[in-house]
C-alpha cells in the first residue's frame, strides 16, 4: 500500500489529506490558532465541583471551563498534586522522579470532593476537544507519546499494544521497556515498535523525558490558566503513528511547512527527509492532486458507489446513522438477492471504514445494511467490517448484526467531525431559488449592447450566453428577423453571438475586440 500526505497551507488553517493508493481516507483540518488541541497540557484551576456527576470544571483558558470527571483523574492524582506542588515550592528541584516518593493510588470509587477542592491547581491534559457547545474534556492522568513508545508519569508498569500478535515479540518488547523504564514512570510500548532495537527505543525515551523537563520548569513559574506543553501539529502527529517504507511522498505548498516535516523526519526517519517535496504548481495543490474532487464526492449526505449503490449519511447530537442503500442490484431470484445483498453490503462496509477515518466521526454509530437471512453471510459482513477498521487509529467497538439488521459501533471522538460543504450557491438565483423574468433577460442585453455601441463607441462585440439563449437569439442565424439582424441595423454592427455550455441560463458576457471581458 502506498501512502502520501498533501498538505495545503493557507495564512489561517493547515488541510491535511492522508491518500493510500490514491484514494482519500483521512481529512484534518487545523485552525493555526487552535489553543486547545488533544495532547496539550495545561495548568489549571479548579472552578467549581459538581458532586451530582462526581466531576469538577477547571479552567484553562478556554471560554468554557472544561470537564475533569473522577475517573480521569487517574490513580495516582495524589503523586501528581505532591510532584506540582514539590516544583513550585522548589523542593522538587529536579524534574525526574527518581527519588520521589509517590503517594498511594485513590479509591475508584471515591468521590470528587475527597481529592480536590474549589481554586485548586490541578495539571491536566486534553482529552477532547471543544466539541458543539461543550468545552474540553480534559485527563489528570498525564501520558506523553512518542514514535515508538507512550511513557506514563507516577506509574510502574510496562504494557505491550494488544496489535503486536506475536508472543515472542511481546516478551521482547516487554524485556526491552523494562530495561529502558524510568523509575516512577510507566512505559506503553507501540505497535511501530515491533522489531525495533533498544537503542532506537531508548532514544525515543529520552525525546519523551526531555518534555517533562518542560513541563517541570514551566510548573515552576506558572499561574493558572496556562499551558504547559504544546502537542506537535497534526502533519508531525500523523507522521509519528503512520510513517512507514509505504510512505511514498509529502507535498507540502508552504517552504516553512516543509522545513518542519524535514526536520522533523531527520529526528525519527533520516533516510525518508527526502520524499518531502515542496509543490511550486500555480493551481491550487488539492486540485492538482485531485483532493478536491474526491471531497466534493465523499462528503455530504449522499455518498455514491459502483453499481448505482449508495450510502446516506444523517448526523444528530446523539449518534450518527448510516444506511445503506441498493441502488437497482437487487432484482431477480431469491438467490440472487441474497448474492446481491452480500456483494453490495460487503463494498458498502469498506466505504463506511473509510468515511468514519476522513469524515474522523466518532460516538455511536449505527448503520442499516441490507437484510441477508443467511448466517454466514451477516458473519461474513462482520468479519470485513471489522477487518476493514483495523486500519483506524482510533479506538472502537463494534458489535455484531443485531436481529434487525443493524450494526452499532462505537468510535473515540475527539475533536468535532469534519463537516464539508459539497453543494454549491445557485449562480442563476444567488440561493434564493427564484430568478428574474426571463421575458426580461433580451431588453437587458439590447440595454447594454445600446450603452457600449452608442455611447462607448465599442466595435466588433461579441456576446456569450448559454447554447439555448443564443439558439433563441439566431433563430437560425441568418434569417432576417433574428435578433443580430435587427441589432445590425439599430447599432450598425454585427454583434457575435457565442454559445457557452458552462454557463447558466441567465448568464451572459460581452467581448471587445481583443476577446477581453468588458466589466459593465
Amino acid at each position: 500500500m502506498n501512502s502520501e500526505l498533501v498538505i495545503d497551507s493557507s495564512s489561517n488553517e493547515v488541510d491535511i489529506a492522508l491518500i493510500e493508493d490514491k484514494k482519500l481516507v483521512e481529512l484534518n483540518k487545523e485552525k493555526k490558532e487552535n489553543n486547545f488541541s488533544v495532547g496539550d497540557i495545561y495548568l489549571g484551576r479548579v472552578k467549581k465541583l459538581m458532586p451530582s456527576l462526581n466531576a469538577a470544571f477547571v479552567d484553562i483558558g478556554y471560554e468554557k471551563d472544561a470537564f475533569l470527571h473522577y475517573l480521569d483523574l487517574g490513580p495516582q492524582i495524589h503523586s501528581l498534586l505532591k510532584y506540582m506542588k514539590g516544583s513550585k515550592e522548589g523542593s522538587q528541584a529536579e524534574s525526574l522522579l527518581n527519588n520521589f516518593a509517590a503517594e498511594p493510588d485513590i479509591n475508584k470509587a471515591g468521590k470528587i470532593g475527597q481529592v480536590l477542592t474549589p481554586q485548586m491547581h490541578v495539571m491536566v491534559q486534553i482529552a477532547k476537544e471543544p466539541i458543539s457547545s461543550k468545552g474540553p474534556r480534559v485527563t489528570a492522568e498525564i501520558s506523553f507519546a512518542g514514535r515508538y513508545v507512550v511513557l506514563v508519569p507516577f506509574s510502574d508498569t510496562v504494557s505491550v499494544s494488544a496489535k503486536i500478535k506475536s508472543s515472542a515479540e511481546r516478551l521482547r518488547l516487554k524485556r526491552l521497556g523494562t530495561s529502558i523504564r524510568p523509575r516512577n514512570f510507566g512505559i506503553i510500548v507501540r505497535t511501530v515498535a515491533e522489531g525495533k532495537k533498544v537503542a532506537e527505543l531508548d532514544r525515543d525515551v529520552q525525546d519523551i523525558l526531555a518534555k517533562w523537563n518542560t513541563v517541570h520548569g514551566q510548573l515552576r513559574t506558572s499561574n493558572p490558566p496556562s499551558k504547559l506543553l504544546g502537542e506537535m501539529d497534526r502533519a508531525s502527529t500523523i507522521l509519528r503513528d503512520l510513517l512507514n517504507p509505504n510512505f511514498n511522498a509529502i507535498h507540502v505548498n508552504d517552504t516553512r511547512v516543509a522545513e518542519e516535516i524535514r526536520s522533523y523526519l531527520r529526528e525519527i526517519a533520516p533516510e525518508q527527509v527526502d520524499i518531502v517535496k515542496l509543490y511550486k504548481g500555480k493551481g491550487p495543490i488539492f486540485e492538482h492532486f485531485g483532493v478536491d474532487k474526491q471531497i466534493k464526492s465523499l462528503f455530504g449526505k449522499t455518498v455514491s458507489m459502483a453499481g448505482g449503490t449508495y450510502l446516506i449519511i444523517e448526523h444528530t447530537e446523539a449518534m450518527h446513522v448510516i444506511d445503506v442503500n441498493s441502488g437497482g442490484r437487487n432484482k431477480g431470484a431469491v438467490d440472487s438477492q441474497e448474492s446481491n445483498a452480500l456483494q453490495t453490503n460487503l463494498m458498502a462496509a469498506r466505504e463506511i471504514a473509510r468515511q468514519l477515518r476522513m469524515r474522523d466521526m466518532g460516538g455511536i454509530i449505527v448503520i442499516d445494511f441490507i437484510d441477508m437471512k443467511n448466517t454466514a453471510h451477516r458473519k461474513e459482513l462482520f468479519d470485513t467490517l471489522r477487518d476493514e477498521m483495523k486500519r483506524d487509529r482510533a479506538r472502537h467497538t463494534i458489535l455484531p448484526p443485531s436481529k434487525f439488521g443493524l450494526v452499532q459501533l462505537t468510535r473515540e471522538r475527539v475533536r468535532p467531525v469534519t463537516d464539508i460543504i459539497t453543494s454549491e450557491k445557485c449562480p442563476a438565483c444567488d440561493g434564493t431559488g427564484e430568478i428574474r423574468s426571463s421575458i426580461l433577460l433580451v431588453d437587458d442585453i439590447e440595454n447594454n449592447l445600446r450603452y457600449l455601441c452608442q455611447e462607448q463607441n465599442e466595435r466588433e462585440l461579441t456576446l456569450q450566453v448559454h447554447p439555448f439563449l443564443a439558439a433563441y437569439l439566431r433563430k437560425g442565424n441568418w434569417t432576417f428577423s433574428s435578433f443580430q439582424w435587427k441589432w445590425r441595423k439599430r447599432f450598425r454592427q454585427w454583434v457575435k453571438v457565442e454559445p457557452i455550455s458552462s454557463y447558466h441560463m441567465m448568464e451572459y458576457h460581452f467581448l471587445n475586440r481583443q476577446g477581453e471581458e468588458i466589466k459593465i
